[in-house]
């Protein structure tokens, strides 16, 4: 086996086998369980359902509104007091959620809703919209107006947006892909950010320890530093392989959770939305493991890291908050030029690719331009890198790149 793989597998099979790795792969795979038995989770946890006290002075509006609360959906159920001290009583012994004392002002119901803690608003909300409709049935009773013409006023206007364009996605469409291209711009986002910054940490710690310079004399520094982000890349393949399997599993037995991943869209992924994922993903991560590579090697002390690979995480966080606001603005001009800018391609063009229908030719482009930049970086750190891994001494600065590139030519 060539230094190279040799490197590679080496820092593969020790992440691998890491603490670090082998506590937040559980944890995350924990946190699927969780999120797909999220509802049985908060039923083992939730309070008995307690019925809501109605206290009526001289008025009878607790039937309405116990009809107007079924018809909305809410599974509240209201108790009858005659008096707001016998109400009172009760709430006070735990067997009421609270009370409304419902009283009658110009012929229209009044109510004031009482419970030992208001910072629920759930209960409160459900019952003065239900109340909300009962007044409304008394007004339009009084204008003459019948149930069926009430009906009317109150259907949603149908209203449709058409796409001129044949190709475009229709409403319903753009709905779900919004959905799934959410949750993937995450998941490019925390892949670059999280596996560049661990290629980082792993140059800064072998050269604060020391162990670079046995690596040194034994496998040159460029061959070494992409080993280390081929390994690291096996590294983020493998975990991505471990979740999506995990993923899979859970929610495929899950219909409550299926439902909720219907809603994003992701019953009906198609397959170049999944193979455009992948390739910006991995395309993202060797860009930016690059740079994080060659400025980790700029700095000999850790604490020194995440001052020195800031412009690397701010660019990261930059094109990730473009890509947000283009989710509601796809087709924006700033969206369309920035999906070129190859810092910012990973995400925003598979926001675009997911979101438009747009020419193969223009995503040739951008894949391109990454490959392009890719190359230049890889040129660029290669050499700053052979020098970085021979610097000694506080370094926190992007002026060290310079010095760096010195030192390797008068090696």
């Amino acid at each position: 086996m060539s230094k190279f793989w040799i490197v590679a597998m080496h820092t593969y099979i020790n992440k691998v086998k890491s603490k670090s790795f082998i506590i937040s792969t559980a944890v995350i795979l924990l946190f699927i369980a969780a999120f797909a038995n999220l509802d049985r989770i908060i039923g083992l946890f939730g309070d008995e359902e307690k019925p809501i006290g109605i206290v009526e002075d001289s008025v009878d509006y607790g039937s309405s509104l116990q009809e107007q609360l079924a018809a909305s959906g809410s599974e509240l159920q209201l108790k009858v007091y005659e008096s707001e001290a016998k109400a009172n009583e009760a709430a006070e012994e735990g067997s009421l959620a609270g009370y409304l004392l419902l009283s009658e002002e110009d012929g229209i119901p009044v109510g004031i809703y009482k419970a030992e803690s208001i910072a629920n608003s759930a209960e409160s909300t459900e019952l003065q919209n239900a109340l909300q409709q009962v007044q409304t049935m008394i007004m339009t009773k009084r204008a003459n107006i019948t149930d069926e013409q009430l009906a009317a006023i109150y259907t949603p206007v149908n209203f449709e947006v058409v796409a001129l364009n044949e190709n475009a996605k229709s409403e319903d469409e753009l709905n779900q892909a919004r959905g799934l291209v959410y949750i993937m711009l995450f998941v490019i986002y925390f892949c670059v950010i999280v596996y560049a910054g661990m290629i980082a940490n792993e140059v800064a710690i072998e050269k604060s320890s020391r162990v670079m310079e046995i690596l040194i004399s034994s496998v040159s520094p460029i061959k070494q530093m992409f080993a280390k982000i081929t390994g690291i890349a096996l590294l983020t393949l493998t975990q991505l392989v471990i979740f999506v399997a995990a993923g899979y599993l859970v929610f495929k037995n899950n219909s409550e959770v299926g439902h909720v991943l219907s809603y994003f869209g992701f019953d009906n992924v198609e397959a170049k939305t999944v193979i455009y994922a992948v390739v910006f993903t991995l395309l993202g991560y060797l860009l930016y493991a690059t740079m994080a590579a060659f400025l980790g090697s700029l700095v000999s002390k850790l604490e020194d890291l995440q001052q020195m690979i800031l412009p690397m995480t701010m660019l990261v966080i930059f094109g990730f908050l473009i890509a947000m606001s283009g989710l509601s603005t796809p087709e924006a001009d700033f969206i369309t030029i920035t999906s070129f800018i190859p810092f910012f391609t990973p995400m925003i063009m598979f926001l675009r690719i997911g979101m438009l229908d747009i020419a193969p030719l223009e995503i040739a482009i951008g894949i391109l331009l990454m490959l392009v930049t890719i190359g230049i970086l890889a040129y660029f750190g290669a050499k700053v890198y052979k020098g970085g891994v021979l610097m000694y001494g506080n370094s926190s600065s992007l002026k060290d790149i310079k010095k760096a590139i010195d030192l390797t030519k008068n090696k």
